[in-house]
């Protein structure tokens, strides 16, 4: 799986068109809570978000964002940051 830290890296490594394993887990107090998405990338872009309390470029906070095509054709838009993993899958014919 690769680190999603450098997401130039990140996004050389699975091009459009890449069949791949997205995995994000979320820490809590009392546990963490992982989630799993499987599908092919679309597309790669950084959007900011609307918060008012970023000191990033514009005031906005600005996000990596990754789009995947699952199987079943529902599109999912996910923010790649430290805790993302992504493996390559093989192409499935």
């Amino acid at each position: 799986m690769a680190d999603a830290t450098d997401t130039a890296l990140v996004e050389a490594k699975f091009p459009v068109g890449t069949p791949v394993c997205v995995r994000q887990v979320t820490r809590m107090r009392s546990e963490d809570f992982a989630s799993e998405v499987v599908g092919v990338v679309e597309s790669w872009e950084d959007k900011p978000t609307g918060s008012w309390h970023a000191a990033g470029k514009d005031h906005k906070l600005w996000l990596r964002r990754l789009k995947l095509r699952k199987a079943d054709g529902e599109c999912s838009l996910i923010v790649v940051d430290d805790e993302t993993y992504i493996a390559k899958l093989e192409a499935t014919g």
